[in-house]
């Protein structure tokens, strides 16, 4: 009969495939969530009835470098706030007006290059005008951004033009709450 072989402790050395193997995932995830996709949480009631206060969405961060995003999808950006605590927030609207595109609103209805819009999305008729009450025209390099609850929303409307470069992603899928899960289409 041979003795039982001791056993030795395993140094951390002999770990160094599993240390490995879990720094990789790490770097991935680090990765993965500052240039490809993030999580968000709504924490506002700006973009009711599309998203209520505590849904959770995932917002695809790649596209938005080398395409201009579409009429009628939703996107986070930072807002043009020149106050950097204010900057640092990130909003989250639905884009409206593209470059080029010539905005009104008149009688509670928004028209975008002349003709009248159907929202079906919007919780609410708006229940103001623009700034100037007439005819805007969004510049190259910016776009028009409104919220769905149109009368409670801080959007263009309040502050203007969104610069392309304030923009971090589109929403693309909402996780959460479990009986909401699916894609977030553009509606426009």
């Amino acid at each position: 009969m041979s003795e039982p072989t001791p056993t030795i402790p395993k140094s951390w050395w002999s770990q160094r495939d599993n240390i490995q193997i879990v720094l990789t995932a790490l770097v991935l995830a680090i990765l993965l969530r500052t240039l490809v996709v993030e999580p968000r949480y709504i924490p506002s009631g700006s973009m009711e009835p599309t998203l209520q206060v505590g849904d959770r969405i995932v917002v695809e961060k790649l596209t938005h470098r080398w395409q201009l995003p579409q009429r009628g999808e939703i996107i986070v950006f930072y807002p043009p706030f020149p106050d950097r605590e204010a900057h640092s927030k990130a909003y989250i609207k639905r884009v409206i007006g593209l470059p080029g595109d010539r905005l009104s609103i008149h009688d509670g209805q928004l028209f975008l290059n002349g003709i009248a819009q159907i929202e079906p999305y919007i919780s609410e008729p708006i229940d103001y005008e623009l700034p100037d009450q007439g005819e805007i025209l969004i510049p190259p390099d910016y776009l028009w951004v409104m919220g769905d609850n149109r009368n409670n929303s801080n959007d263009s409307h309040v502050w203007g033009y969104l610069p392309r470069q304030n923009i971090i992603g589109r929403a693309i899928f909402r996780f959460f709450p479990f009986d909401q899960i699916g894609i977030l289409h553009a509606a426009i």
